[in-house]
């Protein structure tokens, strides 16, 4: 049997408003859903979870989305548009690149539940291609060309959301478990015998206070220096 038709935005407006009074539209959706994995986790996030939630029949979601999978693109698709939404180019590449890859990463932090679920994924979507189409002109306004910029995209974009994947996993454990990994540092790493963990012991006083923080922000710097060292300065 064929996939069902996913109705247009046009004939979207003009459904009738939902029991509740609600008149559905793709945005609406989406952020319902994005509240819906915060507050429950992916295996909370159901076409009738949905439903409910928007007060509408569960088979409304898939006049609008394909199906599930494709919720989580338009999902992924939006992250991308609150990152860009905030961001301004200033013509200096470097401050736009960093610029550009914090917005980004803190908008799947705000997110994490949505995150951990979309970012792998390639949504193909207009933000997603919007987003790629401004960072290679970055680098090609920058002077990167060819091979060079389509190696220092894949590891800029590829970088940005392992990140935020990693970050947003961790936020995303309950808090119990999250305090227990933070004083891990504190309650055996500063404890290892110096003899026997040399090279531990002589990092650890730096390392405390580092270490249940992101290191997105260093990484995004090594990434960017390294590349400017390819433009010779």
């Amino acid at each position: 049997m064929p996939p069902k038709p996913v109705t247009s935005e046009t004939a979207r407006r003009r459904r009738r408003p939902t029991k509740a009074g609600t008149v559905l539209t793709h945005e609406l959706i989406v952020a319902t859903a994005l509240r819906m994995l915060a507050e429950h986790g992916a295996e909370g996030l159901s076409a009738r979870r949905l439903g409910l939630a928007l007060g509408a029949d569960p088979s409304t979601v898939y006049r609008y989305f394909a199906g599930m999978d494709d919720l989580v693109l338009a999902i992924a698709d939006e992250l991308i548009h609150q990152a860009l939404s905030g961001w301004e180019p200033t013509g200096r590449w470097r401050s736009d690149l960093r610029a550009l890859g914090t917005a980004i990463h803190g908008a799947y932090l705000a997110h994490p539940q949505a995150a951990q679920l979309t970012a792998n994924r390639v949504s193909g979507r207009s933000n997603e291609i919007a987003a790629d189409e401004t960072i290679l002109g970055i680098l090609y306004g920058a002077g990167f060309q060819g091979e060079a910029a389509a190696r220092i995209y894949h590891a800029f974009i590829d970088q940005t959301l392992a990140f935020a994947a990693l970050d947003a996993a961790s936020l995303a454990l309950p808090l119990e478990a999250r305090e227990a990994d933070e004083r891990q540092w504190q309650a055996t790493y500063a404890r290892l015998p110096g003899a026997r963990y040399p090279h531990i012991a002589a990092a650890v006083p730096l390392l405390v206070g580092r270490m249940n923080e992101s290191a997105y922000s260093a990484a995004l710097d090594l990434l960017l220096a390294g590349a400017a060292a390819e433009l010779g300065g």
